[in-house]
């Protein structure tokens, strides 16, 4: 077990094994030094947490299911490099919201996948960021995280 993830242990986060595909696509391609995950919904022990912010949903639950999501990735990551210490940075998160229209807090919402990164990273995990409100998303998940990754 590397540095990262004995951070993590240490922090409480539990690294999942890379999600499987839902459709046709692959969970993950590397370019070179970047690693791009498809965007990760948010599944903690096969449980998918859905719902629709500004509807049935708390800023803090979704908070929640953007830090899953986020972890998510990094299991893709983990399964596509090997060693999540391969990671030299962070480099941009894209978080889609579940939300209705009047629903205008997503960049809280997808903090929640920011904070976590820069928690096990630290500085390697600041990133660049979107966060954008939709309609609604694949299964009724609350919320879809990508992130880009620089790796050695």
């Amino acid at each position: 077990m590397g540095r990262i993830e004995e951070k993590m242990k240490e922090l409480g986060y539990v690294l999942p094994q890379a999600p499987k595909p839902v459709a046709a696509y692959v969970p993950g391609v590397q370019d070179g030094c970047l690693v791009y995950t498809s965007g990760q919904l948010p599944t903690e022990n096969g449980v998918l947490h859905k719902g629709k912010l500004g509807e049935n949903m708390t800023i803090e639950e979704g908070y929640e299911a953007a830090r899953l999501s986020a972890l998510n990735c990094l299991g893709v990551l983990k399964s596509m490099v090997g060693d999540l210490d391969r990671v030299e940075r962070i480099v941009k998160v894209v978080g889609f919201v579940n939300s209705t229209p009047d629903f205008e807090s997503q960049p809280k919402v997808v903090n929640g996948a920011s904070e976590l990164l820069g928690e096990i990273f630290g500085d390697a995990g600041k990133h660049a960021r979107s966060a954008v409100g939709v309609n609604s998303l694949p299964l009724g998940a609350a919320c879809e995280i990508e992130i880009v990754a620089h790796v050695r």
